[in-house]
């Protein structure tokens, strides 16, 4: 950088070793070269032959900067050299800042494993709590199929027995309704129940268990499942109360009835025939970890046996009707005015209003012990039951059963007639204890006891 001027261009240079020697004058050319303009103020850097020129005021903020950048520098440099302090704090910042970084990076993982430690327990639970609801699905399939194999549990409605000349209509209908002449099918369930614990029990889906679910929404699953299942078991554990409360109040009546008619219970279960069965002695056991249901099973059987037992005793006890249909008596036991001889007279037995020929059925089981004309009943059957109990069927037209026969209740021994000591065709009926007649009413209202269920 120079400055140059136009008066100090037009003397010769001055050489310092040109001391001593004559100073020659040259004389100036007249085709000399342009003076340059004359500037105080400018200022050229030349690099490379090329020349750039700066105004002072551009060259002193140049220069201004640079020396004030240098006394920062050096200012700095001085402070940070002396004072070690605010190093030492710009450092402690620095690995402040970097270990806060680091500890919300570990919070941040640390959030993320509990999370997933809780997704994955979540899971767990929904696993173990729908093992669970599957069991229980089990555990009810298996109490509705107990309940399935016991009589009168589902509440069917029993069909009408039929009546004469529909025997080909009661053939198609299944099993009538029990009535006094037959109670053998009180305790047997009809073929074809409308419906069965299990169907009425709403089907259960469950999820599979490998798939996972949010807390909301398996916790709703699981709710439904154990609402329905809750419902399915309230309904078995009513049907079950329904059984249970069914049969003992049968057992009661049962016992009610041989009481009322003044009988041995003890002795008429000693006369029950044995049937051939037989098997080894298992005896029935209830677990330690039973439930309500399971006890509650467990009366049932044993309430029920007591009842198949009474049931069977009953089986020797002549409560039914000797004739179908509607009751109608023409003659009462007791004292009765004779109608033959219009004087006072006992009546043996109860005298049924019947057609010639209609069917007449034994009461109970008992073996046949007189089958054929006897005096003024005309042809009679006489059937003993056992423990003393026996019963008569006197005027019969036909006789269809001989002496020494064992026949069970509701077969046919004879049919309706007038033979004997009698006005017209209707049916001489008597029942006796160790011989001695009794009124047949007795027996016949136990038996419309017994059927009311």
């Amino acid at each position: 950088m120079s400055k140059s001027s136009a008066q100090y261009s037009q003397y010769p240079q001055h050489h310092p070793h040109d001391h001593g020697r004559a100073f020659n004058r040259r004389p100036v050319a007249a085709a000399a070269a342009p003076p340059l303009p004359a500037t105080d103020d400018a200022y050229t850097i030349v690099h490379a032959g090329k020349q750039v020129r700066f105004g002072p005021v551009v060259f002193w903020i140049v220069v201004g900067t640079v020396v004030l950048l240098g006394l920062w520098s050096a200012a700095t440099a001085t402070y940070f050299a002396f004072r070690d302090d605010v190093l030492t704090r710009l450092i402690a910042r620095q690995a402040e800042m970097q270990y806060a970084y680091e500890d919300r990076i570990a919070e941040l993982r640390a959030k993320v494993d509990r999370t997933t430690s809780r997704q994955l327990l979540d899971q767990e639970q929904f696993d173990q709590k729908l093992d669970q609801i599957m069991k229980r699905q089990t555990a009810l399939e298996s109490r509705a199929t107990a309940l399935g194999a016991m009589p009168d549990v589902t509440g069917s409605i029993p069909r009408s027995a039929p009546q004469r000349g529909d025997s080909s209509q009661g053939a198609t209908q299944g099993t009538p309704k029990p009535s006094p002449i037959s109670d053998t099918v009180i305790f047997v369930a009809p073929p074809d129940r409308e419906a069965r614990l299990e169907s009425r029990a709403p089907t259960v889906a469950a999820a599979p268990v490998n798939q996972f679910a949010r807390n909301q929404g398996f916790d709703n699953v699981l709710i439904r499942l154990q609402t329905s299942l809750d419902q399915v078991e309230r309904r078995q554990m009513a049907a079950l109360t329904a059984v249970e409360d069914g049969m003992e109040s049968r057992v009661r009546r049962m016992r009610g009835v041989v009481s009322d008619l003044g009988l041995n219970l003890a002795s008429l279960q000693a006369a029950v025939p044995r049937t051939a069965m037989g098997g080894p002695f298992v005896p029935v056991k209830l677990t330690a970890n039973a439930g309500p249901f399971e006890k509650q099973l467990y009366r049932i059987n044993v309430t029920r046996t007591e009842m198949d037992r009474l049931n069977r005793t009953l089986a020797l006890v002549p409560y039914r009707k000797p004739v179908i249909g509607e009751v109608e008596f023409t003659s009462g036991f007791g004292v009765r005015s004779d109608p033959f001889l219009g004087r006072p007279a006992m009546h043996t037995g109860l005298d049924f209003r019947a057609a010639s020929g209609d069917p007449v059925r034994v009461t109970a089981n008992g073996k046949v012990v007189s089958a054929g004309w006897s005096g003024g009943y005309g042809r009679m059957v006489e059937v003993d039951h056992g423990n003393g109990l026996s019963t008569r069927y006197g005027h019969l037209s036909e006789i269809n059963v001989k002496v020494g026969e064992i026949v069970k209740i509701g077969q046919v021994v004879g049919l309706v007639g007038s033979t004997g000591r009698s006005t017209g065709p209707h049916l001489h009926y008597e029942t006796r204890i160790d011989g001695e007649a009794v009124d047949p009413q007795k027996f016949l209202r136990a038996g419309v006891r017994l059927s009311a269920s």
